[in-house]
């Protein structure tokens, strides 16, 4: 059995875009449907025999129609080639009001064929070209679908959300030992664990939320542990293996070194009553690059603008079509010497770019009560040798010729 398993989608991303004039949408629109173009071409052309999308189809709480409809477009383009797409609900496919449908109900409203959905935790089996799977559902769930408002009366907002981590892993213990062990068995999961290395999310959700430990997600009953929720691509265990497949398009620079895609599993069948054999491979996009040049300029730069120019020559590979942010740490004695337009010339061919320039203020020598009028040369020479932590012996040396110098403009 082949499977993909992908998360994050986050449609409606529209940062460091452009608005197209021509259909009034944003250039970076394109980019997220081109990232899934990918996807969907892949599971064409090589068979697979199921989709797990792990959460989070959508930026919005309340995703526009064309989002809507592109994203249904890729659905619909799996589903009727034969392929069992499920579909997890994230905590951005939730409405604000509990009585509201979900950003993905609607393909369970309407019953589309071969397709899932799961807004509440469940157990479904999904006929497959290569056999039935078992798929654990355990979507992001609100604090009031776990908790009524008694168990939560009194409780602080850590104890609530303590609660709630022990109902999610009660919950998913007791799903895992209902499964039927002649079958192929699968977690998919919106949710946090612990051990994990936090991505852009961090910045797109809001408040407390559970953090589940590696050992409730990794249990022996599931050949493979899918999961959505964190931006960053990482397998958290090897045995089962729980898999984070990450966000498939970059969101912002927090994930500009990350890599961007999704991953394929094989599950196959073990000799005898040996366990089955599971391997996973992680299959790269071609995710937007998101490009940081960093320029630090001293007081002594005769040039600082052919210094940013180099600095930017030597990405010149990597500037076309990137999201390019430039960083200048300058002196502010040298801010008024860069030519802008010869740097923002130089940056034409990338995507989108942006400069900031991080000035250092001088700061002036400590003199204690006295002014610079009353100090002797000598003096302040030697109180910037200190400032400077010139060691003792060297700063004797250095006075000795000092004092020679200024003998010498003084007769």
């Amino acid at each position: 059995m082949k499977i993909i398993h992908f998360a994050d989608l986050h449609l409606g991303v529209e940062t460091y875009g452009r608005i197209d004039p021509a259909t009034g949408l944003s250039s970076r629109l394109g980019d997220f449907l081109s990232v899934f173009d990918e996807l969907v071409d892949y599971a064409l052309e090589n068979k697979v025999d199921l989709v797990l999308f792990c959460g989070d189809a959508y930026k919005s709480r309340e995703p526009t129609q064309t989002q809507q409809r592109e994203f249904a477009r890729r659905i619909s383009r799996l589903a009727t080639a034969g392929i069992p797409v499920f579909l997890l609900t994230g905590n951005h496919d939730l409405p604000n009001a509990i009585g509201r449908a979900t950003a993905t109900e609607i393909f369970d409203t309407l019953a589309v064929k071969n397709v899932y959905v799961a807004s509440k935790p469940d157990t479904v089996k999904i006929p497959t070209p290569g056999g039935t799977i078992q798929v654990v559902a355990m979507p992001w769930l609100r604090r009031s679908s776990l908790l009524s408002r008694e168990d939560s009366k009194n409780l602080s907002l850590e104890q609530v959300t303590q609660k709630m981590q022990e109902v999610i892993t009660q919950s998913i213990s007791n799903r895992a030992a209902a499964l039927e062990p002649s079958l192929p068995a699968v977690l998919a999961a919106h949710v946090s664990v612990g051990s994990a290395k936090a991505g852009s999310e961090t910045m797109m959700s809001i408040g407390q939320e559970p953090m589940l430990l590696l050992s409730t997600v990794a249990l022996p009953a599931f050949d493979y542990i899918a999961l959505g929720h964190i931006h960053k691509q990482q397998v958290l265990s090897e045995s089962p293996p729980v898999i984070y497949a990450g966000s498939l398009e970059r969101i912002d620079f927090g994930e500009e070194n990350d890599a961007k895609g999704f991953y394929v599993i094989d599950i196959l069948p073990g000799a005898g009553d040996d366990k089955r054999q599971v391997s996973f491979e992680f299959r790269h996009v071609k995710a937007r690059r998101f490009l940081t040049i960093k320029v630090d300029l001293d007081g002594e730069e005769t040039d600082p603008t052919y210094a940013v120019l180099n600095a930017i020559n030597k990405k010149t590979e990597k500037v076309g079509e990137s999201i390019v942010r430039l960083v200048i740490t300058l002196p502010s004695s040298l801010e008024s010497q860069l030519r802008n337009n010869e740097i923002k010339d130089a940056l034409k061919e990338a995507y989108n770019f942006s400069i900031a320039r991080e000035i250092r203020r001088e700061t002036r020598l400590r003199l204690g009560s006295r002014s610079a009028e009353e100090i002797t040369p000598l003096e302040g020479l030697k109180n910037y040798l200190e400032a400077q932590q010139i060691s003792p012996e060297r700063q004797k040396v250095l006075l000795e010729y000092g004092e020679k110098m200024i003998e010498g403009t003084e007769t």
